[in-house]
């Protein structure tokens, strides 16, 4: 409950503080290329529920037809605007209106589309059991996974097999030892990552 009422208070503040900055990067993909302001992706959530994750669409209209994942910022799927607002987690923020909604948490693993979640061992769905979050040991881990994705022959097998893993490893670490304070501390490096 105090996890939940912090994640509320919070993501209220920070909407409220990221508003006009955000009615600016609304424009400006508005502007730069046909689709929505926001893209949602379906991605798994607690006890394996499906909800729609939401983020400024950083990519062109239907890019995600061609692969789930971004290899790099080499992509040329990414706009102009899209660069920009991932180079700074920026299009990571509609999600603290999902934090709102009750569907993810600040602080949690993240979540996974239905497409690698269904290769997770019985051990590894253990992750599935507490809400998803926006950052986590491995957001700060991995913080430039797509630039690594960008550098293989094969994202999608580098990605099952060596980062996936590793990320699911972090979560269990991140499970087994949870708490507010825990949870201030990785948004604080998180914030740290960004503006460095």
């Amino acid at each position: 409950m105090v996890k939940r009422i912090f994640d509320i208070i919070l993501s209220l503040i920070i909407l409220s503080i990221f508003f006009p900055f955000g009615l600016l990067v609304s424009c400006w993909i508005f502007m730069e290329s046909s689709g929505g302001i926001f893209y949602k992706q379906v991605r798994i959530g607690k006890k394996g529920v499906p909800f729609k994750m939401f983020k400024f669409r950083s990519m062109r209209q239907d890019s995600d037809k061609l692969g789930q994942l971004t290899v790099g910022m080499r992509d040329p799927r990414i706009t102009r605007s899209g660069y920009f607002i991932r180079k700074y987690k920026l299009d990571e923020f509609p999600q603290f209106l999902n934090v709102l909604k009750g569907e993810m948490s600040i602080v949690g693993p993240r979540p996974e589309v239905k497409e690698f979640v269904d290769l997770y061992t019985n051990e590894q769905r253990k992750i599935l059991n507490v809400k998803p979050g926006i950052t986590d040991y491995a957001s700060l881990e991995y913080f430039k996974e797509n630039e690594l994705l960008g550098l293989s022959d094969d994202p999608r097998k580098i990605y099952v097999e060596e980062i996936m893993p590793a990320k699911i490893q972090l979560n269990m670490k991140y499970i087994q030892h949870p708490g507010l304070l825990n949870d201030i501390k990785i948004m604080w490096r998180t914030f740290l990552k960004i503006v460095q």
